[in-house]
């Protein structure tokens, strides 16, 4: 059985953008779309719910919320299956849970309760950080569409030790379904104290640290699929910089959230929560596994 693409909804011009997206990348998958819509309207009804035996009035708003996404979703792509739940829990909760059973977790940038979240809401970041498949923030649209690829191509920022690296395979994947190609991002920096005055050493930190950056990228690469087109990119800066600049000329900005062994859930460092406040496209966060062995794992 295909795995469902699940995107949160709740009303806002966010989540109606996530769900004309996901509904596209549901068509793309050739799986099903699913509209999760999570609250805990019960709390904060008890005492309406002892006096009124009927349904809960934010029960019943839920249902209009879900029915409209999904009547939107199904005007966008007629012929996608589409199913709807709804249920009284935490959305964080719910949405971590439902990325066990689902190919790809789908939400907006912020909520109806997001407007203390300036950047990004706080439901799709806790969801960032501990999502068990990949899961996309649509961001980059301020009005009450999701644009479909207009700039052809899907950045991926490539991390230290990126070998077999999950979130390069995801944005092949991606890129094929898509027919664009790649752009392999992976920024370097060299440290002040390597650097010298002597006109016969100058600059040849710089370039090792470059020689070094681009060989991880072609480590991180070589088990890309040969039907994708591939463009490989060093670039002097900070990643985050690097990321979000390359974000305002692609589609799809991905990258890798490495799984420590010892902890629960994803581990978002500095780049990840740049990338996810900052970038001009959507944002794919694509869970890396970290062996035990490793004593000091990198985070994207």
């Amino acid at each position: 059985m295909d795995l469902p693409v699940v995107v949160g909804v709740d009303g806002s011009e966010p989540s109606l953008r996530a769900v004309d997206w996901a509904a596209d990348e549901a068509v793309r998958r050739g799986a099903p779309l699913r509209l999760v819509y999570a609250s805990l309207w019960e709390r904060y009804e008890g005492a309406r719910l002892a006096e009124d035996p009927g349904e809960p009035y934010e029960r019943l708003r839920a249902e209009d919320i879900v029915g409209a996404a999904a009547r939107r979703a199904h005007g966008r792509r007629p012929d996608l299956k589409i199913s709807t739940e709804v249920l009284a829990e935490e959305p964080e909760y719910v949405l971590v849970r439902e990325s066990r059973s689902a190919s790809l977790l789908v939400t907006g940038t912020r909520g109806r309760s997001g407007i203390a979240e300036a950047l990004l809401g706080s439901v799709s970041l806790t969801v960032a950080g501990h999502a068990h498949c990949p899961m996309i923030i649509v961001r980059g649209s301020h009005d009450n569409q999701a644009r479909t690829g207009m700039r052809g191509r899907i950045v991926v920022g490539v991390a230290e030790k990126a070998a077999g690296s999950a979130a390069v395979g995801f944005a092949c994947d991606e890129a094929r379904r898509r027919g664009v190609p790649v752009d392999a991002v992976r920024a370097w920096r060299c440290p002040t104290h390597e650097t010298t005055d002597h006109p016969l050493l100058a600059g040849e930190p710089a370039r090792l640290h470059e020689q070094r950056a681009a060989e991880e990228l072609e480590a991180a690469l070589q088990d890309a699929p040969a039907d994708v087109e591939l463009h490989r990119r060093t670039v002097e800066g900070h990643t985050r910089t690097a990321l979000v600049n390359a974000s305002r000329d692609a589609d799809l900005l991905v990258i890798g959230a490495r799984r420590h062994h010892r902890h629960f859930g994803l581990q978002l460092g500095r780049v990840a929560h740049g990338v996810l406040h900052h970038s001009a496209c959507p944002v794919a966060i694509v869970p890396e596994r970290v062996g035990a062995a490793e004593d000091r794992p990198h985070r994207m």
